[in-house]
């Protein structure tokens, strides 16, 4: 019977543990779920997809240009006395119906202009939508490696301050035996006080990086928070031409300098319809009567359809100066479009450059950690014989430290100047 008990207590104890640890892995954050929770909760994205349907209702309001418009008045009236109204006999009460319909057959094209505008701009809101979401991921992973970066320099700090701690030990040991003088157990203790107070700063830095990750995807600011390590190296498949091709294919910006151009053009048609007529077709109908019910016996009723072609004579080099001005406007946006293209190749060089140079580190900073790892391992036995002082010993703690932080901080440069290049490409992660 104890026996029983005892397993079902060992099941019941591993089932407990790994509910807890996979609670535990699942409160870990990997990138892409960041990515999503800064996705949906962003308040400057969700302006920018509201933009969208602000510019969808201007576009409709610009398509209704092109149907009837219909216009409606009533009107009653009481005359202080009888009043002949017309061919009738004279009455002191007079209602009024007056109805018309108006249909827009030629406007010069600005009516058509007005709405392509219209659907330019809708397509300008989504595009900068694409522009809003791209930058959010760029900040969202620039944040997630500022955290790895921060966890690496604060293991290497606690590492350093365990090296330190030993150093101490065995140099008190020696102090006590008269081996070493007090200067060494004095040099020691200071190296593992600034140790410390390094450590401080690591702590201190990873808990801003959360914070600011925090806020970044709108949680709240002190909430506990784990990343999944992601902290590696994986060579960029491609060459600078072909980061730059695909900047120029994908990149938001440069179709948003395509849609201002668009735009312009539109705007210059909309300006030159002032040199054509307009032309209306409209129908008209009223009637009166004495009663407020227009159904007793009618005092008037008329229809009309008219045609009528508008056009203000004397005025065209108003209108000439606004087509000039817009014609303006079209060269400034073209010359906005070659300004972004260069500044794009621009920013994909150099984040590309910044890239190679982080690649490159990080081959120095591995071969240096394991240079400075034999350094210490050295002077350490050195140090036992006397053959080495401990600031020997010392300086070769701090030379694996500096290189340990070196590597993590090339490491984390990769992975951000990549992050970069691939914004700057115009690519959306993942």
């Amino acid at each position: 019977m104890s026996m029983k008990w005892t397993v079902g207590f060992i099941f019941c104890f591993l089932l407990f543990c790994g509910s807890g640890l996979a609670q535990d892995s699942k409160a870990l954050l990997t990138l892409e779920e960041s990515i999503q929770i800064a996705l949906e909760r962003n308040l400057k994205l969700h302006s920018a997809t509201e933009r969208i349907v602000g510019s969808e209702f201007r576009q409709a309001g610009a398509k209704a240009d092109f149907l009837p418009k219909w216009t409606g008045e009533y009107s009653y009236t009481r005359y202080n006395s009888p009043t002949s109204i017309g061919n009738a006999g004279k009455d002191r009460d007079l209602s009024n119906f007056n109805t018309s319909i108006k249909q827009p057959l030629f406007s010069g094209g600005s009516i058509t202009s007005n709405y392509r505008l219209e659907k330019l701009g809708v397509d300008l809101s989504k595009t900068n939508v694409e522009v809003v979401k791209r930058d959010i991921v760029l900040q969202v992973r620039e944040g997630y490696f500022n955290i790895l970066r921060a966890e690496k320099f604060l293991g290497v700090a606690q590492q350093a301050v365990k090296q330190f701690e030993a150093q101490l030990e065995v140099t008190k040991a020696f102090f006590e035996v008269g081996i070493v003088p007090k200067n060494d157990l004095l040099q020691a203790e200071v190296k593992l006080a600034n140790a410390k107070q390094g450590l401080v700063k690591a702590e201190n830095d990873l808990a801003v990086a959360k914070a600011s990750f925090n806020t970044l995807l709108r949680r709240e600011i002190n909430a506990p928070l784990s990343v999944v390590d992601i902290l590696e190296y994986k060579p960029f498949p491609l060459r600078f031409e072909e980061s730059l091709e695909e900047a120029f294919e994908k990149r938001p910006e440069i179709k948003t300098a395509g849609l201002n151009i668009d735009q312009a053009k539109e705007n210059v048609k909309i300006a030159r319809s002032g040199f054509f007529p307009t032309v209306n077709l409209t129908g008209n109908y009223g009637r009166s009567s004495e009663e407020i019910g227009l159904m007793g016996d009618l005092r008037s009723e008329k229809w009309t359809v008219q045609a009528l072609a508008t056009l203000t004579l004397w005025d065209w080099k108003k209108t000439a100066s606004k087509v000039g001005e817009n014609k303006v406007k079209v060269t400034q946006a073209e010359d906005s479009k070659v300004q972004l293209v260069e500044g794009v190749t621009l920013e994909v060089k150099q984040d590309y450059l910044n890239m190679v140079q982080a690649e490159k580190s990080i081959g120095v900073a591995e071969k240096a950690i394991e240079q400075a790892e034999e350094n210490l391992r050295m002077n350490e036995e050195r140090y036992k014989y006397q053959v080495a002082t401990a600031t020997d010993v010392l300086d070769a703690v701090t030379l694996l430290t500096q290189a340990r932080v070196n590597y993590f901080s090339a490491l984390s440069d990769f992975n951000v100047a990549k992050a970069r290049l691939e914004r700057a490409m115009g690519r959306m992660y993942p």
